[in-house]
């Protein structure tokens, strides 16, 4: 591996959306927390880790991308099952379409809202086994 394969992290990721302001608010709200960057075609939060979360205007991005919205997923790890439905109950309230309800699965109990552009969103909680958590499921830090 190349000395400039080691240090490429990813650290951002971009969805292409139709309106960064609405989508702006809604992340706002589901995240609780304030962009640290707005413009007209741009919306930018900090997440924890350093990971940043940007909001990019489809109309406006070159060169003109051909995707929509729900081809990919952001995935929100939460402690337990029950704050899988706790989130989900306060989505529904906030009137986030809910395309997935409360459910178990292999690597433990998830739902997924959608975005304002159809971007998926899935909440889960890690299945855990006696020993701890099971091997094959997705877990917070791990991607």
């Amino acid at each position: 591996m190349t000395a400039e394969a080691k240090t490429a992290q990813p650290n951002f990721i971009l969805l292409y959306v139709d309106s960064p302001k609405g989508s702006g608010d809604f992340y706002t709200s589901l995240l609780g927390r304030e962009p640290v960057e707005t413009s007209p075609t741009f919306v930018m939060f900090a997440l924890e880790g350093g990971l940043m979360l940007g909001l990019w205007s489809r109309h406006t991005v070159k060169p003109v991308p051909a995707a929509t919205g729900g081809g990919s997923e952001i995935g929100i790890a939460v402690d337990d099952a029950a704050a899988v439905d706790t989130a989900c109950a306060a989505w529904k309230a906030r009137g986030v379409k809910i395309i997935q309800e409360p459910t178990e699965m292999d690597f433990g109990r998830t739902f997924v809202g959608l975005d304002p552009d159809g971007h998926r969103v899935r909440v889960f909680a890690p299945a855990q086994e006696e020993g701890g958590p099971d091997e094959g499921a997705p877990q917070a830090g791990a991607r």
